[in-house]
């Protein structure tokens, strides 16, 4: 159990930036859903989705190759800084200036003609991202965690300050007291724009508070050793970008084949752009455990017991996304209010994204065994195979079913990555998993929120005391029957065969 304990501990840690990082800024959907209209969050959702793709252009794996020979016997770590720093910035540029130089063409290309300012906005935020993502995997090699955290911390509350500032007071001094000096900052008429602004803004601060980290790499560059990190981090880039078409490709698709006008596709996007976003507690969960689970797995594997500890790390990390996806649907009547009533027509998509979530976990826990068997290449093939799915399934989906399509797409993608990962998986490196008692927890899930469900349509009130009781006994009969099912484990000490018994 100590193992396990260990697993917990890392969690908290790696996991500190990122999960409060992404709950200050979650509490930026109410925000734009009551200040902004449904059409500008599809804006937002539709750009961002571009973003994404683009942030690892602009990296293109530098930062994993920094660690792969940062850590390599007799390097020298400051030339290896250097050369990965330089290189990023000198790209980034060029990559910047090539999008600012063609910003007209790129609006019109991603349907906003009228405000090829955008373009511009996210050309410099993503050369200013790419640039201090290397300042940020160094403090990472050199366990400066306190630095990482607080400068991460700080970029999200500069976004959250400024979004506050242009979104909600600048337009109540408008109404209210126009002759305020604030308003020489502000111009109504930029509107999704200033959500842009607040996050250039913040990406120049976090740049400025990297500053010494930037003074002792710049300029120092080894080319011999750039072509090795290149040829090392190159195909990162692919899968990276793969992994993408997995995450962020059903956002830009919506924009290009639903079958309305340019402005009601837009609206429909930011309808299953925000709803998406109620699926944040799972997307957190896993986060997190994929930043310690490496290093975790990777300490254990030399043990006698280390196949028994990855099957028993599973068993836990589905009990717990249940939970997630319990607490999630069951009170989902609570939690929508989140949203504006004009969202609640999207709703229908959180279940299926929740669910698709977990097989992505699943998925991540999995894929520890091509990793310790040395044959990484096979994430690549998986991470293409559900590109593949997502992209066919999209356009034959999407038609037929909007953005529940996608919703649906999502789901299928990652259920298959993780059924061909663990078959595969059992040939190079058995794991015993315990099957029965994974499928047994999903399908008593399912069936709770199916039961809770039609407690919701046909029995209670949503949002009534009773209703709310109704669900609350559905996770508790869930909670109980873990622990009934799960305390003679909780019981060992040590983890051995007998937890698959």
């Amino acid at each position: 159990m100590s193992s396990l304990k260990k697993l917990a501990s890392q969690t908290a840690v790696y996991g500190l930036s990122s999960i409060v990082g992404r709950l200050i800024n979650y509490l930026l959907v109410p925000v734009y859903v009551r200040t902004l209209s449904v059409y500008d969050n599809g804006v937002m959702t539709n750009i961002y989705a571009y973003v994404t793709f683009l942030l690892i252009v602009f990296t293109y794996g530098l930062e994993t190759g920094f660690f792969r020979f940062a850590n390599k016997e007799n390097s020298d770590e400051k030339q290896v800084y250097g050369t990965a720093l330089t290189a990023i910035i000198t790209s980034s540029v060029i990559f910047a200036i090539i999008l600012i130089a063609f910003a007209g063409p790129v609006a019109a290309w991603i349907d906003y003609p009228e405000h090829s300012e955008y373009v511009i906005y996210f050309a410099v935020i993503l050369a200013l991202d790419a640039i201090s993502s290397i300042p940020f995997v160094r403090l990472r090699q050199q366990n400066k965690s306190l630095k990482f955290v607080g400068i991460k911390l700080l970029n999200i509350g500069v976004n959250v300050f400024f979004n506050l500032f242009f979104l909600v007071l600048c337009p109540y001094l408008f109404k209210n007291d126009t002759g305020n000096f604030l308003l020489r900052f502000y111009n109504p008429e930029i509107g999704v724009g200033y959500v842009f602004i607040s996050n250039l803004i913040a990406s120049t601060v976090t740049i400025l508070f990297l500053s010494k980290e930037l003074r002792s790499g710049g300029g120092k560059l080894d080319v011999v050793l750039l072509k090795k990190m290149v040829f090392y981090s190159f195909p990162l880039l692919f899968a990276g970008l793969a992994g993408s078409v997995n995450e962020s490709f059903s956002r830009i698709i919506l924009q290009k084949e639903l079958p309305y006008s340019s402005t009601e596709n837009t609206i429909q996007l930011g309808i299953f752009g925000n709803c998406f976003k109620l699926a944040i507690f799972m997307q957190l969960a896993i986060q997190t455990f994929r930043m310690a689970s490496e290093p975790f797995f990777f300490s254990m594997y030399k043990q006698v017991d280390a196949r028994f500890v990855y099957a028993r790390v599973m068993n836990y990390f589905v009990i717990v996304c249940c939970l997630i996806f319990l607490g999630v649907t069951l009170y989902l009547d609570i939690i929508k209010y989140i949203l504006s009533p004009a969202y609640f027509e999207g709703l229908v998509v959180v279940p299926i994204l929740l669910m698709a979530y977990l097989f992505l976990g699943i998925y991540q826990n999995l894929s520890i065994w091509f990793k310790l068997a040395d044959k990484t290449r096979f994430g690549l093939y998986f991470t293409i195979l559900g590109a593949i799915l997502t992209i066919v399934l999209n356009y034959a989906l999407i038609p037929l079913y909007g953005y529940t399509g996608s919703a649906i797409a999502t789901l299928i993608c990652y259920l298959a990555m993780a059924l061909v990962c663990y078959l595969v998986g059992q040939r190079y490196y058995s794991v015993p998993y315990n099957l029965r008692k994974i499928l047994g927890y999903l399908i008593f899930t399912l069936v709770l929120y199916a039961a809770g469900d039609f407690i919701s349509l046909s029995i209670f009130r949503p949002g009534t005391i009773i209703w709310f009781l109704a669900m609350t006994l559905l996770v508790g009969i869930f909670i109980i029957a873990v622990f009934l099912i799960e305390r003679r484990n909780l019981k060992i000490g040590n983890v051995t065969s007998q937890d698959h018994k």
